[in-house]
């Protein structure tokens, strides 16, 4: 078995794992915990690696360019999507949709099979590109999850000045903004993660490595299997692959990539698995919510089904790239590429098309 296809089972073993151990977990405070551990610990410190390991050469400036462009082009595609799966953009599912299909995770779902199919130098270039996903599922996704957090509050009866500064405070005492906030400063003052003290650097590697078992094991504990919504999540990932190969294949044909290596590192890198960054948006908001006391249907995201999508989008995204890397060139030819991301496009839209006509037609 590849080091690639052992790292893909280890992930979803994990995943296994945290469904194994449910019967352990018996209350929502127990997996809260684990939750407070991931926002709190593990995330804030790869956060802070992340951005304090950032060295951007100017000449290569287009890889993460073109990644921020391909998350804009789904942050705006998405709300158009959603009409065709009978989704309303202003519920709570149509914005936690909003937040997670546009996103990227790649560092989970796809560095792994491209150092193993196409070399460490297709890697520094894949870590280059997620520059541009960083930046927007830290910042620009944080600031549409507070935007769409204060729509909602307005149909509330609440004090929204009140509401928005009680808000501020808590978001200025939250670790992840105040990790942001250091390794800002820190940057501007030329300081780089090598240049920290080794006990210093050693006690956020360490901490950091706790994320991806954790978010695993916590995915597997929170996800409702029985959700009625796992329809809804399956073919809007199937819609999701199909567009995303139908981008990878314009900018191949726009930029003239030749290379088979390129080509297929610019097909992989956006097919990655949703980002568990938004959905820790999507948490701190949600908390803020459960804390007033205002009820499930009347938040701003639902929080179950963020979990829900995290947790098909990894296995999904996971087979889906080593499928295709695993192939050879052959998703290598533009044509083949336009065709399957066609055919993925249908399998997601068309069979709620269907369901749709035919629910139409019974009522008439």
């Amino acid at each position: 078995m590849s080091d690639a296809l052992q790292k893909a089972f280890t992930l979803l073993l994990l995943i296994v794992l945290g469904l194994i151990l449910r019967s352990k977990f018996k209350n929502k405070q127990q997996t809260d915990g684990i939750k407070e551990m991931v926002l709190s610990v593990a995330l804030p410190s790869t956060i802070f690696i992340a951005l304090m390991k950032v060295n951007v050469d100017s000449k290569l400036i287009i890889v993460p360019a073109l990644t921020l462009v391909f998350n804009f082009f789904m942050y705006f595609i998405t709300p158009v999507a959603l009409t065709f799966f009978g989704v309303e953009k202003n519920s709570s599912t149509g914005r936690t949709l909003i937040m997670l299909l546009p996103s990227l995770a790649p560092g989970l779902s796809c560095f792994p099979f491209i150092a193993e199919f196409l070399g460490q130098e297709s890697v520094a270039m894949a870590a280059l590109g997620d520059v541009g996903n960083k930046f927007f599922v830290l910042i620009f996704l944080y600031v549409i999850a507070l935007n769409m957090f204060l729509k909602n509050a307005k149909t509330e009866e609440t004090n929204i000045s009140d509401k928005i500064k009680a808000l501020l405070l808590n978001l200025a005492k939250e670790p992840i903004n105040i990790i942001i906030a250091s390794a800002l400063i820190l940057l501007s003052f030329g300081v780089s993660f090598k240049s920290l003290p080794v006990i210093i650097a050693d006690m956020f590697d360490k901490t950091s490595a706790m994320m991806t078992p954790l978010v695993l094991i916590f995915i597997g504990l929170a996800v409702q299997l029985k959700q009625k919504k796992k329809r809804l999540i399956s073919s809007m990932l199937m819609f999701r692959a199909g567009i995303t190969m139908l981008f990878s294949a314009a900018v191949i044909a726009v930029l003239g990539i030749k290379e088979p290596t390129m080509v297929l590192l610019a097909v992989a890198i956006p097919l990655s698995s949703a980002s568990f960054w938004p959905f820790a948006h999507i948490s701190a908001f949600n908390l803020r919510e459960e804390a007033s006391g205002l009820p499930k249907e009347r938040r701003t995201f639902d929080a179950e089904l963020a979990v829900l999508v995290l947790a098909f989008s990894l296995p999904f995204s996971t087979l889906l790239i080593l499928g295709i890397l695993s192939a050879g060139t052959f998703f290598a030819d533009l044509p083949t590429l336009i065709m399957t991301g066609l055919l993925f496009m249908g399998i997601g839209v068309v069979p709620n098309l269907i369901g749709k006509s035919i629910m139409k037609f019974s009522k008439a």
